[in-house]
């Protein structure tokens, strides 16, 4: 029962990661990025804090313990986004989609068998390996075609901006990874409440430093398109989402939970031809059956290792 749970969560993730990129859009657009990402993140993790302790008080956590939820909230939400928005002004979306979405399997595997969370798999591997080459055949041509034009001509920014959306990668992959003890003793609605405030908000503080006109978007003045983006987000990719993401990191593992990234993009893609009647072509096609593939050797397998082997290696 457990399995068909977990396998149900998963393609619920894959669905609502698959279709944020819809309100996204129509958010970025009228609203300053981080001060649009910070506000959802902050309402989000206050609406699932308060729900939760109506049906039980929230649990008091341990100085050690509060240290490392503070350090899981800063990667995952402030270190993740805020790098990867600002690196998506001087690379294009194709090469962003490669860079972000083909390391965060990577990162995630390689941090949880470093930390012996997951133990080693051939197939997990190969899955991975196949999840990013049809990445590659997916996004390339817009990657690394003629057409791939950036916001600006300055070589050192879209290198730059390069690394930046690529670490959001890593930091978000560490973040998981360091979640999973908390996950064994916290539950993961307080986990996921408690890191989507706390990064929230430093979101907004670094959007009204950083960002010009935040300040007067605070005032709410959005507009129809950005607010009904803004609550999607808020509702299903938080809410939901990013709460399912953190109980499947830990029922199945960070790795697999991770091979989301190999099926939200078809998602997108056929969102895409259904809303916004674009096609598909037949290597998009080869790109997307590759992924597939992927996803299911990366997903394939035993959950993950006990939780009395995850909290040996970590006080090791």
């Amino acid at each position: 029962m457990t399995q068909y749970r977990n396998l149900i969560s998963f393609l619920a993730l894959c669905v609502i990661w698959g279709s944020t990129w819809i309100a996204i859009k129509a958010g970025i657009s009228a609203v300053p990025p981080l001060l649009f990402a910070g506000t959802r993140f902050t309402a989000a993790g206050a609406i699932l804090l308060l729900a939760s302790s109506f049906i039980a008080p929230l649990p008091r956590v341990a100085a050690g313990e509060l240290a490392r939820l503070g350090i899981v909230s800063m990667l995952m939400i402030p270190l993740c986004y805020g790098p990867l928005f600002w690196g998506m002004l001087y690379v294009n979306s194709g090469t962003a989609a490669v860079l972000e979405m083909s390391l965060t399997p990577i990162a995630l595997l390689g941090f949880a068998l470093v930390l012996r969370q997951e133990p080693y798999s051939w197939h997990r591997l190969l899955g991975i390996f196949l999840g990013v080459a049809g990445l590659v055949i997916l996004f390339g041509p817009d990657a690394f075609g003629a057409s791939a034009q950036h916001a600006t001509g300055d070589p050192a920014l879209q290198l730059l901006g390069g690394m930046c959306v690529a670490s959001a990668a890593i930091t978000y992959a560490w973040g998981s990874v360091l979640a999973k003890p908390l996950l064994s003793k916290f539950p993961s609605n307080f986990i996921a409440g408690t890191t989507m405030l706390a990064g929230g908000l430093v979101l907004i503080a670094s959007s009204l430093l950083l960002e010009s006109g935040a300040g007067e978007a605070l005032a709410g003045r959005w507009g129809a398109a950005a607010w009904s983006g803004w609550l999607f987000l808020v509702l299903f990719g938080s809410l939901i989402g990013y709460t399912l993401y953190m109980r499947l990191l830990r029922e199945i593992g960070a790795s697999r939970a991770g091979a989301y990234a190999f099926v939200s993009p078809i998602v997108a893609l056929l969102l895409g031809v259904v809303i916004g009647n674009e096609t598909v072509s037949a290597p998009a096609i080869a790109g997307m059956a590759v992924m597939l593939a992927g996803a299911y050797l990366a997903t394939k397998g035993k959950d993950v290792v006990s939780h009395d082997s995850v909290q040996t290696a970590d006080h090791g």
